[in-house]
């Protein structure tokens, strides 16, 4: 029931929080550009190299992760490097790969989510 009880501050509950948190790793080119700085800081021009999207595609992404918090972003020069902001994403996606190796099957098989 705890779950279910309004947050003050925003007047969502912890169940659309979490739904909120999930649709921002719910897209291929924001999980593609998360992969990408798992490994390290990157600037634009390098997760276009990486992950082979159009800057401005990388751009509109990294925008929607900066506003949500899952990305951080620092100066480095004349570049902005773009980072994981917390250990715990890295931990989430891998923790999310290793659900994967479970249930994998069902999941490919799964026609509820087609195409979104």
């Amino acid at each position: 029931m705890d779950q279910i009880v309004a947050n003050c501050n925003s007047g969502t509950t912890a169940i659309e929080r979490r739904a909120k948190l999930f649709r921002g790793f719910a897209d291929p080119s924001r999980l593609a550009i998360l992969d990408a700085l798992c490994e390290t800081p990157l600037a634009v021009h390098e997760i276009v190299t990486r992950t082979e999207l159009s800057q401005p595609n990388v751009s509109n992404h990294l925008r929607c992760l900066l506003e949500c918090g899952l990305v951080a972003s620092d100066r480095d020069g004349r570049f902005i490097r773009y980072r994981i902001s917390s250990p715990r994403i890295r931990a989430l996606l891998n923790d999310v790969d290793a659900l994967l190796d479970v249930v994998a099957e069902s999941v490919e098989a799964c026609d509820n989510y087609c195409g979104e």
